[in-house]
């Protein structure tokens, strides 16, 4: 793979994404977040995704670390290491990460970073949503990068962290602050197909509706833990880690289905 682009081999075919999401790892690997091995859990997610057929690309939407050390990043990297995984993994932060630390630490192979993941059909554009709070921001600069590499010709599938919509819990609070700005950007080009982002640790399909039309938005499981969507604060509901699968057809068309391990 270069930079950018898809090889040659892969480039008119289809573009299979698979996304993980909110690992909340600490120092330690035997650091239990709301009772839960997250380490455990990050590897059990990467061997399942091992198994998948033709799986060309790993997307990590964020939220890397919950005790925000540099061992933390360092056990990330360690999981992927001993997963042997050598898919090319991209990456955006989360609001408990530290860009630097993850530029610092997801340097060497297979990470990659890279905004942008194309084949002749599909651009896959990552925006950074992070801000100074947990909740999230897209800056005019992520928009203005955006809007300067989209190609009208082609299909996107936008990934971020934050989610761009309200879901109905207690998570909302640190929502993305700015969905007018994001809505507004949708609606200006029409080629966007999908939304995808991670935070809210639950696997959902909902919808942006737009004035010309409506653009689905999908959310990723945690491989950490999956939230109560009927707490109050962050609480396990006792589900599984999981990651979510994309598949990008070179008609433009979308599909997506989740897994739990």
């Amino acid at each position: 793979m270069s930079d950018k682009t898809m090889s040659n081999s892969s480039r008119s075919k289809k573009l299979t994404l698979a996304q993980i999401s909110d690992s909340h790892l600490f120092a330690d690997y035997n650091g239990l977040h709301h009772q839960a091995n997250v380490y455990q859990h990050l590897k059990d997610v990467l061997l399942a995704i091992k198994k998948q057929p033709s799986v060309d690309v790993i997307v990590f939407t964020g939220d890397l670390t919950q005790d925000h050390t540099p061992e933390s990043y360092q056990l990330f990297v360690r999981a992927f290491e001993a997963c042997e995984i050598t898919t090319p993994v991209y990456y955006i932060a989360g609001n408990h990460d530290e860009p630097l630390l993850l530029s610092r630490y997801l340097s060497g192979g297979p990470f990659c970073q890279d905004n942008i993941i194309e084949n002749d059909d599909w651009q896959v554009l990552l925006l950074e949503s992070k801000s100074a709070t947990p909740a999230g921001e897209i800056s005019k600069a992520q928009f203005a990068m955006a809007g300067g590499t989209i190609d009208p010709t082609k299909a996107q599938l936008l990934l971020m962290h934050h989610h761009p919509v309200d879901v109905g819990y207690f998570i909302d609070q640190h929502g993305l602050t700015n969905p007018a700005e994001f809505q507004q950007f949708l609606t200006d080009y029409s080629s966007i197909k999908a939304v995808a982002c991670g935070h809210i640790h639950q696997a959902l399909s909902l919808s942006i509706k737009l004035p010309d039309r409506t653009v689905s938005l999908y959310s990723c499981p945690a491989t950490s833990i999956q939230f109560d969507i009927n707490a109050e604060t962050a609480k396990s509901n006792g589900q599984p880690p999981g990651y979510r699968i994309f598949t990008l057809a070179s008609n433009g068309e979308l599909t997506s289905r989740v897994y739990f391990v």
